[in-house]
């Protein structure tokens, strides 16, 4: 057994990186696939007003994220699709707002909150067993709504259009799908922070995408790659004393650079 292995802090991390692949793989599909990774950005960093509301109520402020996530979500979904409000003006309000309720109730909280940094910046080596569960349940709940929905959510993906003249009620999809989006950006919150979780939401779906065929292929490779970044990225964090959220992005970010690079060589070959 590795000596990182011996130490519990480091196989609940690795549990984690596990779980939230599964999920970041198979949401993070749909986030390339519809182009909505501006959304995506919007509704993590709304949460910070959840867990600002988590550190005031003196809960584990997961259990405030959950909410401010999925209100995000709803949120923006409803002003560009019912108010026509363009996304981007929905998305800069939503941020904004999440932003200044977490800041301000963060103040409000008496004492200091120490664990403030790891939300924003990721620290998976604290995540608890608590949490661990949570993350279960989450991936439980995520994996059993896409594949309720499967065939609309692939038809709403690639032909919005054609899936409404079918008589699919796209809104709700679509309100379905932005709140699953939120549903992970909680997982992703402990492992990467809210900072960067747009980055390991996508870049494995990129990744995925580009020697992919079918969009269940895809979500398969983009778990595994997911597991894959997770790993390289805990060990190395390990090897070299650095912080592992940050060490994890900067994986995926190489392989993501290398693939797009391979890719374009490859078809500049083929012409």
């Amino acid at each position: 057994m590795p000596d990182f292995l011996h130490f519990e802090f480091m196989r609940n991390a690795l549990v984690a990186a596990l779980l939230s692949s599964i999920a970041c793989g198979i949401i993070g599909s749909y986030v390339v696939v519809r182009r909505i990774g501006s959304i995506s950005g919007g509704i993590a960093h709304t949460a910070f007003g959840g867990i600002g509301l988590g550190y005031y109520l003196g809960v584990n402020p997961l259990f405030g994220v959950i909410p401010f996530s999925l209100i995000a979500a709803i949120g923006i979904g409803l002003l560009t699709r019912k108010a026509k409000v363009a996304e981007d003006t929905a998305i800069g309000a939503f941020w904004a707002t999440g932003m200044a309720v977490g800041v301000i109730l963060i103040g409000l909280t008496p004492g200091y909150a120490p664990n403030l940094f790891s939300y924003l910046f990721g620290n998976i080596l604290t995540v608890p067993v608590s949490d661990l569960r949570l993350i279960l349940l989450l991936d439980i709940l995520i994996g059993g709504l896409v594949w309720l929905f499967s065939k609309e959510f692939l038809a709403v993906s690639f032909d919005e259009e054609f899936a409404r003249v079918s008589g699919l009620r796209t809104v709700l999809l679509d309100l379905l799908m932005l709140s699953l989006i939120a549903l992970t950006v909680v997982i992703m919150v402990r492992v990467v922070g809210i900072v960067m979780v747009i980055a390991l939401l996508t870049m494995p779906a990129a990744v995925a995408r580009m020697f992919s065929r079918t969009l269940h292929g895809m979500m398969a490779l983009a778990v595994l790659l997911s597991v894959l970044f997770n790993f390289a990225g805990l060990w190395l964090s390990w090897v070299f004393d650095v912080a592992s959220g940050a060490t994890v992005i900067l994986v995926a970010a190489m392989v993501f650079l290398a693939s797009g690079a391979a890719t374009a060589l490859a078809g500049r070959r083929r012409h």
